[in-house]
């Protein structure tokens, strides 16, 4: 009998190599450096809080085991800020760099990262997005937030002291981005079936257990608590793998993360992404005619936004992004089809009480 194997069938996985998740593990970037063999000048990319929170501890630790550490402060995740990061990595002749922050740092460095081909390594200080471990970044270019695929961190060093230490909102918001997982993964089956789109059992069986556990343990996740960090982080960790087996962020990001992106570019001031993606879940959930009720219970539990008040958003802006939220990624086919009637848009909005 002869094996025929199917050349395009290959996917390209790439996984961080070193992951650190708990009390204090900050502490130890330097032996992960060593244990990776990243050596030479480092560029830590962070904010202007973040710098106090963790980069300057960073850069001390650095500098003390013969690297020549340099910082580069951003203020926000644009194409024009991946530019400068470049061209500081270019000046100092970086080897590898470092994000350091919640989420707009870490984007950064992954993307300059990947253009430059050099290895990084994320350092959340938050746990409110699936960036942290994830081969996509998220990036405003011309005025329009997108996800661009980058590369994979080398490794991850996340330190529950820290992260539970930060505002809860941001904890309460990588929880939203997780349970999203739900009808992503409802979606990409339903693009698998309608337009035969390939459709990665281990990858969506790896998201939804993430979402899951979130789901399971709501009433746990607690403010200051380091096991919630721990609980999160790891949950945000496993979106991650899951992308980089499926090769795309279809595990992690459906309808309900386009309804988000609509929102970004509509609503005067949105709110955290993790925040508009858990209400975006109730009510792609209510158009996949699944328990919609059970998304929003577990929401308000971990004190995540329910509705469209607790967004801080009107009314008016959550309806026109349903209207729009088909448009953001035509190529990926979800529940909103070719998109929903004014009426059709209302109804779910009002039926899962995301509007009054």
């Amino acid at each position: 009998m002869k094996l025929t194997i199917n050349k395009n069938s290959a996917k390209w996985m790439q996984l961080p190599r070193d992951v650190l998740v708990g009390h204090g593990v900050l502490n130890e970037v330097g032996d992960v450096c060593r244990d990776l063999n990243l050596k030479g000048n480092a560029l830590i990319v962070t904010g202007s809080t973040t710098w106090d929170v963790a980069g300057k501890r960073v850069c001390d630790i650095l500098r003390s085991m013969g690297s020549n550490a340099e910082t580069i402060l951003t203020c926000e995740a644009t194409m024009k800020e991946v530019e400068k990061v470049m061209e500081k990595v270019l000046e100092i002749e970086a080897n590898f760099l470092l994000g350091v922050g919640s989420g707009r740092s870490i984007d950064l460095a992954k993307l300059a990262s990947t253009r430059l081909e050099l290895p990084f390594i994320s350092i959340p200080t938050a746990a409110s997005h699936d960036g942290i471990a994830s081969s996509h970044a998220s990036i405003v270019d011309n005025g329009k937030s997108t996800s661009v695929k980058a590369q994979a961190p080398i490794a991850v060093i996340a330190d529950t002291e820290i992260i539970s230490a930060a505002p809860f909102r941001f904890l309460a918001a990588g929880c939203g981005d997780i349970i999203s997982n739900y009808t992503a993964v409802l979606d990409w089956e339903f693009a698998s079936r309608l337009r035969n789109e390939y459709f990665g059992e281990y990858a969506a069986a790896l998201s939804r257990m993430a979402a899951r556990v979130i789901i399971e343990y709501a009433d746990s996740i607690k403010p200051e608590h380091e096991t919630s960090a721990r609980l999160v982080v790891k949950a945000l960790v496993s979106n991650g793998v899951a992308m980089s087996i499926a090769g795309s962020s279809r595990p992690a990001s459906g309808s309900e993360h386009m309804f988000s992106h609509a929102l970004d570019r509509i609503a005067p001031k949105h709110a955290l992404h993790g925040e508009q993606c858990g209400v975006g879940t109730i009510m792609m959930m209510y158009l996949h005619g699944g328990n919609w009720q059970e998304i929003r219970d577990a929401l308000k539990k971990i004190g995540a936004p329910t509705t469209a008040e607790d967004l801080g958003i009107e009314d008016k802006y959550i309806v026109e992004a349903l209207l729009h939220a088909h448009s953001i990624r035509p190529e990926r086919y979800t529940i909103l089809g070719n998109g929903l009637t004014p009426s059709a848009a209302e109804k779910v909005a009002r039926i899962t009480k995301v509007i009054s």
